[in-house]
């Protein structure tokens, strides 16, 4: 499903540069779920952003799906997006505006289909169908990953790309948002790859993989 060859991630500074990820290889299956470690500034959501086609490397290949994606066009990347990565930020990123089934409906628009019975189903999958009408503002962070998890799921991406989705969340909660993304991981078989700095949280993916100075330092199957 992911393939990184010898991916190196260097951005100018001025005069000087800064080598961010250097000489990466990874291999993550179709249908894993993978949790990425490592200290801030290790190079994590730098790699994320790469998997996640919201960037490209310096050098180095990237294979999604065992199509080379590392030096498509902006417009290509985005393309990718739409139809094959689901996203769930730690900030949840919903539309203040919107109601909670609106900003479902808004993962539908960016792949260029729109049902909204789709979307209903779900809100109802993470246990918020009686929240649908409700704005952000008016859901807790909870309610509000939940949403964030219904509209990355809405369009059945193969690949779910998880920025530290309990980060903002109280233990508890964190612990029911993790036990709603392993349920859905197992029900649709899509590979799913987690940031996240808990220890705790990672152990409920297959596999963890610690980076440390912009490389893979070890990895760790349960």
């Amino acid at each position: 499903m992911i393939r990184l060859q010898d991916i190196t991630k260097v951005y100018p500074m001025g005069k000087r540069e800064l080598e961010v990820l250097r000489g990466v290889n990874l291999h993550v299956k179709k249908g894993e779920m993978v949790a990425i470690m490592g200290p801030s500034g290790s190079g994590k959501t730098t790699m994320l952003n790469l998997i996640g086609c919201l960037d490209i490397p310096s050098s180095g290949n990237y294979y999604l799906d065992e199509k080379e994606v590392s030096r498509l066009s902006r417009g290509e990347l985005a393309e990718v997006r739409a139809q094959k990565i689901g996203f769930i930020f730690q900030t949840y990123n919903l539309l203040p505006q919107l109601s909670a089934l609106a900003n479902v409906e808004l993962g539908m628009r960016y792949a260029g289909r729109l049902d909204t019975g789709q979307a209903r189903e779900a809100l109802n999958r993470v246990g918020l169908s009686e929240r649908a009408s409700h704005k952000p503002s008016e859901l807790s962070g909870g309610e509000q990953q939940r949403v964030s998890i219904a509209r990355a799921l809405v369009k059945d991406p193969p690949l779910i790309l998880a920025d530290e989705p309990t980060g903002n969340l109280d233990s508890h909660t964190g612990e029911e948002i993790m036990s709603i993304l392993t349920e859905l991981h197992k029900e649709q078989n899509n590979t799913l790859v987690m940031i996240t700095h808990e220890a705790d949280i990672a152990r409920h993916c297959q596999r963890i993989i610690h980076i440390k100075d912009g490389q893979v330092e070890w990895e760790e199957e349960l």
